[in-house]
């Protein structure tokens, strides 16, 4: 984890966390986008191609910001406390703040 993208995905991830405001895991982050309350879910760098193809889906079916971040599994789960793949962001204004970490440049 280098990258000044990456350290500025990680700064506003730990903020995100102490918030409050994530749902960790697959399943969790599937069923956020399902109810409503996800306004974007984040990938791992080191996600499978499976699990960011079905994020995709569902994240599209439900009009909802997916963004596969430079970040890994295991530097995700130094932040959150448990390594994952998966993070639904639940507040907009964290959501926007990704987007323009993570869309500045390539995505």
């Amino acid at each position: 984890m280098s990258s000044e993208k990456n350290r500025r995905t990680a700064n506003l991830l730990s903020i995100c966390i102490k918030a409050g405001k994530t749902v960790r895991g697959f399943d969790s982050a599937v069923e956020a986008v399902r109810d409503g309350t996800a306004c974007c879910v984040l990938t791992a760098s080191d996600s499978s191609e499976k699990t960011v193809k079905e994020v995709g889906f569902y994240c599209g079916k439900f009009g909802i910001r997916h963004f596969r971040t430079e970040l890994s599994k295991f530097d995700i789960g130094r932040l959150c406390g448990k390594e994952t793949g998966v993070v639904a962001v639940t507040d907009k204004g964290f959501a926007d703040g990704f987007e323009r970490i993570i869309s500045d440049g390539s995505q």
